[in-house]
């Protein structure tokens, strides 16, 4: 560990993806983290971040690239092979890295039967398992919500479709969930990781958070609350749009025997559906409260919630795709 009461050197395997960016971004911004990108390919690393190629087939470039890191920083794509966070976790371990934030984004999939039922519980809970059975590092996990603009610029998630202008709406479309932007992702990483280890002035510390997740939102929001923003930034009224109405049970049964069957394509519409369950899943908010105000993070304003939704617009445009 540091021989200050602060993390200095953070590893992170995914930092040019989606939200790994993000986090590279802000930990940069900060000025207070040396930043290590593992990869196991060539990529355009930004200035002031190191690049360590690795294998994850040769354990030893694996834990060669953690040997005096403070944290490391997990982001994964659903599409890595299974095993491959296990193989990190291990050679964190053999490089005694104090924390690990493991490959737990987005929602609270420790709760109820939510994480079973989208088919990534299991796996989350099996990495943080291991790591506190190697015994070397505390994991702490980013409970965040859903990417805002990512999420609004994908049918399969939210409902919304701009090239067509529909809308499916799961039972009433009323059901609220907890939803983040990747910038404040980022922010909420970068601001765990700028506080002390231990505490020095009865104020939070990264200590208080061994073994346990990071609660961090911008807004909790039905799809009807995300409508009304879809109609003020693009200027639309509702009559222009095609609005159908799904069961949420029956549109997550169908996405699940799709998926079953082999059309992985289903994944997306299974995951967004489960959450927005009328039951209050996807609201951890309410259940256990938000570190924002801990980790020192700026409210988000309406201004940033139009920016959010222009950029799903934009996004939705240029086709996009995770």
């Amino acid at each position: 560990m540091s021989e200050s009461n602060h993390v200095k050197k953070v590893a992170i395997v995914g930092a040019t993806g989606s939200v790994g960016k993000h986090i590279v971004s802000a930990l940069l911004k900060g000025g207070k983290h040396k930043v290590t990108a593992l990869t196991r390919g060539e990529i355009e690393a930004p200035k002031g971040v190191r690049v360590a190629k690795i294998s994850y087939d040769d354990p030893t470039s694996l834990t060669k690239a953690l040997e005096g890191q403070d944290a490391l920083v997990i982001t994964l794509s659903i599409r890595a092979p299974e095993g491959t966070q296990e193989k990190i976790i291990e050679a964190a371990a053999a490089a005694n890295v104090p924390f690990v934030l493991p490959n737990e984004w987005g929602i609270e999939s420790s709760h109820g039967t939510l994480g079973v039922d989208v088919l990534m519980g299991p796996r989350a809970a099996a990495a943080k398992k291991k790591i506190e059975e190697l015994g070397k590092s505390s994991w702490i996990s980013m409970t965040t919500g859903y990417w805002y603009s990512h999420s609004l610029a994908s049918p399969e998630a939210f409902g919304f479709d701009f090239k067509n202008k529909t809308v499916t709406f799961f039972d009433e479309g009323t059901a609220k969930i907890n939803i983040i932007t990747w910038e404040k992702t980022g922010e909420a990483v970068a601001s765990l990781l700028s506080l002390p280890i231990e505490s020095e002035t009865n104020g939070p510390a990264l200590s208080d958070y061994k073994n346990k997740a990071v609660y961090v939102a911008s807004w909790l929001l039905s799809q009807k609350d995300v409508f009304k923003q879809v109609l003020r930034v693009s200027g639309t009224q509702e009559s222009d749009w095609t609005i159908t109405y799904e069961p949420a049970v029956e549109r997550y049964e169908e996405a699940k025997r799709r998926l079953f069957s082999g059309d992985h394509s289903a994944f997306q519409r299974l995951l967004y559906t489960r959450t927005f369950y009328n039951n209050g899943d996807g609201d951890f908010e309410s259940r256990h409260g938000l570190d924002n105000d801990k980790l020192g993070l700026a409210k988000e304003t309406q201004q940033s919630l139009d920016v959010q939704t222009e950029q799903a617009l934009e996004l939705a445009e240029s086709g996009y795709k995770y």
